[in-house]
């Protein structure tokens, strides 16, 4: 029974893992909108799961309006 509970623990973490992994390493290449361009709670997050930096080249703004006024942000 041990070696049962064990297991589905193992497994549970493991598909956490690689969920984790998925879901930041498709929000890095999605089209971002506005009000995410620079958040740097996400970068931190996506940096310490994924081990890369943000390649901002590969992100588009989700909006046409977007491109404009993502360069307007505050750094």
């Amino acid at each position: 029974m041990v070696l049962v509970i064990s297991l589905l623990i193992i497994g549970w973490v493991a598909a956490a893992t690689i969920g984790t992994q998925a879901y930041f390493r498709g929000e890095q290449s999605k089209p971002i909108h506005e009000r995410n361009w620079k958040s740097e709670s996400f970068a931190e997050l996506a940096k310490t799961f994924t081990g890369e930096e943000i390649d901002y080249t590969k992100r588009v703004p989700a909006y046409r309006m977007d491109a404009f006024a993502s360069n307007n942000l505050p750094n």
